[in-house]
């Protein structure tokens, strides 16, 4: 199977994509705002349409047509203003539909599983971290001289999708054990529905000023 990494890459590429994980990115955010607001339900939408959205990532590296999306400094200004009106639609989102705003119906507000998973697309498909990730860190994996380089490029990416989904499961399952506690303490249910929103207005400015190289 020509398309398998060495084990020593495999290694080294699961631990930096660990690391990735755990970095709070707007994904994440996302995730645990749709967790609060909708159970594990709309949590685990929203995740799957991220790692959609990392499966077409994958497809555009192994053709090349991402890298030059990255050398196209137009592309990537668009890119970058979407993706941020995008972030601070959620942000004035979070405040307008918080999730403390569900407590007074007896369970969390009814949400759409389509919607919110494409709402996991949008967000990840228009993610400058997710597309120079792919870009710029993934190709370090595989050697440009490699006949079967493409190969092992989608390989990897959907290696990422396997390895960060459970992990992504276990978290928003542990938001809402969480969550749960929380649901008699509206005020500090409404707190947190701010602290998202500033967490995704900061993810927006972040990526404004995300450069292309």
């Amino acid at each position: 199977m020509d398309f398998l990494p060495s084990l020593n890459v495999l290694l080294t590429y699961s631990l930096a994509c660990f690391v990735l994980f755990i970095t709070p990115g707007p994904d994440m955010s996302l995730f645990l705002a749709k967790t609060m607001s909708g159970g594990r339900k709309a949590g685990l939408a929203s995740m799957l349409g991220a790692m959609a959205g990392c499966c077409v990532h994958t497809l555009l590296a192994a053709l090349g047509l991402s890298a030059l999306l990255a050398a196209s400094v137009t592309a990537f200004t668009i890119l970058k203003i979407v993706g941020a009106l995008y972030l601070l639609w959620m942000a004035f989102d979070a405040v307008r539909n918080g999730s403390a705003l569900s407590l007074k119906e007896e369970g969390r507000v009814q949400v759409s599983f389509w919607k919110t998973f494409f709402m996991g697309v949008g967000i990840n498909l228009t993610n400058p971290k997710i597309v120079l990730f792919f870009v710029t860190f993934l190709p370090q994996f595989v050697d440009a001289a490699d006949p079967h380089a493409a190969d092992k490029l989608l390989f990897l990416g959907l290696y990422f999708i396997a390895f960060t989904g459970p992990l992504g499961a276990i978290m928003i399952l542990g938001a809402e054990k969480v969550i749960a506690l929380l649901r008699n303490h509206p005020k500090v249910m409404r707190g947190i529905d701010y602290s998202f929103a500033g967490l995704f207005s900061a993810f927006a400015l972040k990526i404004l000023t995300a450069s292309a190289r």
